[in-house]
C-alpha cells in the first residue's frame, strides 16, 4: 500500500465520520475534503475546480431550475387535480399520490415532487381521520423510488453517468436507469402500499388542524388578571394535567429556573415554558389566563421588555408600512424543509417580527428539548414552526426561507400559458436528452435559457431554485472521487473485496456493492455516496474482467435508495416533523424495503446489463 493510498484513506475516512456526525453542512465537509487533497498533493491544484465544470453538476443545477418552473407556474397543481380522485378511500388515494409522486420524481426534484404532495396527503388524513405519517412516509419512500427510474431523477444518476463516461464507455442515456429502476419502484411502491399500515407507527397527537406534529414547546406570560398569578406551580399543573401539558421551566426577569419547585410562586411577568400538543396548548393558555410571548409582545427583536409594544405592520408593493389589522392575522403551521436558510438559525437571528411581520409562537420539536429561548432557539430541519400574521407575509416569509405549509395550501390560480409553456420546456428538454441529440448537460441548459427567455420564472429569481450546498457538495467531491482511480487506491480497494469474497464470482460482488453503497446512503448524502462508490465499483468490474455496468448501476440504485433514517434522504427529513416520527421509526418500513430491493435490483440488472 502506497503513502498516497493510505493519505487518501485518511482524509476519506475523516469525510466520511463528518458526514456521519452530521454537525458540518456536507458541503463544507466536501470542501474540506478538497482542500486536504490538494494540499497533501492527492489532487493537483490546477484541478481542483474541474468537478464545478463536470456535466452532471450543470445538469443538477439545470433540472432544479426547470423544476421550480413546473412548480411556479402551476403545473404540478394541475396534474395533481386532474389525477387524483376525488372523495375516494385513504388507500385509494394514497395509491394514487404514491405513483403520482414517483412519476413526478423521475422528472423533477425529489424534494419538490414530495413538498408539493405533502399538502394534499395532509389535508387527506385530516378528513379522513388517518394519522398523518401513515400517508408520508409510503409518500417519501415512493418519490424517492421514482427518482431512479431516468437519468434527471436524482443527482446519483447523472454522478454514475458522467463515471462512465470517464470511463471510456460513453454516459448513460436518459432512460437506460428504466428497466432496472421501474422494476424496483413498482415492487418497492408495491411493498409500500401493503405493509406501511402495518409497519409504520401510529401517533396520537393531533394539531387543530388534523395532522400530527407531536408536542409544542412554547412559552406564555403569566398577566396581572391571569389565573395563574399567585399560584403555586403545583396548583398550576393540576389544571395542566387536563390539557396533557407540562411547565418545563420558569423564567423570571431573563433568569432561567429549569424544573422548578412545586412549591414556587407563579407571579405577573412571569414566563412559563409549556409543553403540549396544539390542542392542549390551547386549552391551558385558556384555563390559566395565559398570553403567548411572542404574541403578547411586536417589539423588534432585542429591544427591551417594557417598551410600547408596536402595532403589527405589513409592507405593501410599494415599500410603504401599512397597520396589518386583528382580522387579517392568522395562525398558520409549516415545517422547516432540508436545505432551509432557517436551520441553524433562530428567529432572532433572522429578525423574524421587523423583517417579514411574522411571530413564531411555537416550535415542535420530536424527542428533543432545547434550554434557549423560543426566540434564540436553533431552528432544524423537520421542526414544525407555529407562525402568526398576515398570510401575504406569513407566505413571503415561507417562500424566502424555504418552509412548507402543513395545512392545505392557499387556492393558487395556475396560469394556464405559463403552465403549459413550463411542461413543453420540459418535455423538449427530455426529448433532447433522450433522443442524443444534444448531451443532457446542454440539453436542459437549453431548456433554462427557454425557462428565461419565455419569462417562466422571473429573472431575478431563476437561481432561487437552485440547491447550491448540493452543487458545492458535487463539484469538490468529484475530483476527491478521481483521486480513488489516480492514486491506484480504488484498485487496491476492489483487490481487497475480491480476495475477502475468494471465489464467490462476480454476482455476490454485485450484491455486496449495492448493499454497502444503500448502507453509507442510509447516513451520508446519496451524492456523495455514489462518487465515492463509482471508481471502486469500476475498478472492481475491471479487476474480474467483467463489465462494469451492472456495478454502475448497482451503485446508482444502492445510492438512491436510503429508508432506514431521516438523515438519509432529504424527504425523509422532511415528514419528520410533520409525520411525528423518530429517529427509531424509519427501519420498521425502510429495512424491510431495502431487503426487497436487494432481492429484486440483483437479477433484474444482471437480465438488463448481463456480465
Amino acid at each position: 500500500m502506497s503513502l498516497p493510498i493510505i493519505l487518501l484513506g485518511i482524509v476519506l475516512a475523516a469525510t466520511m465520520a463528518l458526514f456521519l456526525w452530521g454537525k458540518l453542512r456536507h458541503d463544507a465537509v466536501a470542501l474540506a475534503a478538497l482542500v486536504a487533497c490538494v494540499l497533501l498533493g492527492l489532487v493537483p491544484a490546477g484541478d481542483a475546480f474541474s468537478g464545478f465544470g463536470h456535466p452532471a453538476v450543470i445538469t443538477v443545477a439545470c433540472v432544479l431550475i426547470l423544476s421550480g418552473a413546473l412548480q411556479s407556474a402551476g403545473t404540478v397543481d394541475v396534474i395533481a387535480r386532474t389525477v387524483l380522485p376525488k372523495n375516494a378511500h385513504p388507500m385509494v388515494m394514497l395509491t394514487a399520490l404514491s405513483i403520482l409522486a414517483a412519476f413526478l420524481s423521475a422528472f423533477m426534484n425529489n424534494v419538490g415532487a414530495l413538498a408539493l404532495l405533502m399538502p394534499i396527503a395532509l389535508q387527506i388524513a385530516r378528513k379522513q381521520g388517518v394519522p398523518p405519517g401513515r400517508l408520508l412516509m409510503p409518500l417519501s419512500f415512493a418519490s424517492i423510488l421514482g427518482g431512479m427510474t431516468t437519468l434527471i431523477g436524482t443527482p446519483p444518476n447523472l454522478i454514475v453517468s458522467g463515471f462512465r463516461a470517464e470511463a471510456g464507455l460513453g454516459p448513460f442515456a436518459m432512460f437506460d436507469f428504466a428497466p432496472v429502476g421501474l422494476a424496483i419502484a413498482g415492487a418497492g411502491i408495491v411493498f409500500v402500499l401493503a405493509l406501511s399500515w402495518l409497519l409504520v407507527p401510529r401517533r396520537h397527537s393531533q394539531s387543530a388542524e388534523g395532522f400530527e406534529t407531536g408536542n409544542y414547546l412554547t412559552e406564555a406570560r403569566v398577566l396581572d388578571d391571569s389565573t395563574a398569578n399567585g399560584k403555586t406551580l403545583r396548583e398550576l399543573q393540576s389544571k395542566l394535567d387536563e390539557a396533557s401539558a407540562h411547565v418545563l421551566a420558569l423564567i423570571r426577569d431573563e433568569k432561567r429556573y429549569p424544573s422548578p419547585h412545586a412549591n414556587r410562586k407563579v407571579k405577573a411577568g412571569d414566563l412559563l415554558v409549556i409543553e403540549a400538543d396544539p390542542e392542549g396548548l390551547t386549552t391551558a393558555l385558556s384555563a390559566l389566563g395565559l398570553q403567548l410571548e411572542e404574541e403578547a409582545s411586536t417589539a423588534p427583536e432585542g429591544e427591551e421588555n417594557g417598551q410600547e409594544a408596536a402595532q403589527p405592520e405589513e409592507k405593501t408593493p410599494g415599500g410603504r408600512r401599512r397597520i396589518v389589522h386583528a382580522d387579517e392575522v392568522h395562525l398558520a403551521e409549516y415545517a422547516v424543509s432540508p436545505g432551509s436558510a432557517l436551520a441553524g438559525r433562530s428567529a432572532s437571528d433572522i429578525r423574524l417580527r421587523t423583517r417579514f411581520q411574522v411571530n413564531l409562537l411555537a416550535i415542535s420539536r420530536n424527542a428533543t428539548h432545547s434550554r434557549a429561548r423560543l426566540r434564540t432557539m436553533k431552528l432544524r430541519e423537520g421542526d414544525v414552526l407555529l407562525l402568526q400574521g398576515s398570510e401575504e407575509a406569513i407566505a413571503e416569509f415561507a417562500s424566502h426561507m424555504g418552509c412548507v405549509p402543513l395545512a392545505e395550501r392557499t387556492l393558487r390560480i395556475p396560469d394556464a400559458r405559463k403552465a403549459i409553456t413550463a411542461a413543453v420546456v420540459m418535455g423538449g428538454a427530455v426529448a433532447l436528452a433522450a433522443t442524443g441529440t444534444l448531451p443532457a448537460a446542454m440539453a436542459f441548459a437549453v431548456g433554462v435559457l427557454a425557462v428565461m427567455v419565455l419569462r417562466i420564472l422571473p429573472l431575478r429569481n431563476i437561481y432561487d431554485n437552485v440547491d447550491w450546498p448540493v452543487i458545492v457538495l458535487l463539484g469538490a467531491l468529484l475530483p476527491v472521487a478521481g483521486a480513488l482511480e489516480s492514486t491506484g487506491a480504488a484498485s487496491f480497494l476492489s483487490g481487497q473485496l475480491i480476495s475477502l469474497t475468494g471465489q464467490a464470482g462476480p454476482v455476490l460482488l454485485l450484491a455486496l456493492i449495492l448493499i454497502a453503497t444503500m448502507t453509507l446512503s442510509d447516513f451520508m448524502n446519496n451524492a456523495a455516496t455514489a462518487a465515492v462508490m463509482c471508481p471502486v465499483a469500476i475498478s472492481l468490474a475491471a479487476a474480474m474482467n467483467v463489465s462494469a455496468d451492472p456495478f454502475l448501476m448497482a451503485v446508482a440504485v444502492g445510492a438512491s435508495c436510503a429508508f432506514l433514517t431521516p438523515i438519509g434522504h432529504q424527504n425523509n427529513t422532511l415528514i419528520l416533523g410533520p409525520g411525528g416520527f423518530k429517529f427509531s421509526d424509519y427501519w420498521r418500513l425502510g429495512l424491510p424495503l431495502e431487503v426487497v430491493v436487494v432481492a429484486i435490483g440483483v437479477p433484474v440488472i444482471l437480465v438488463v446489463w448481463p456480465l
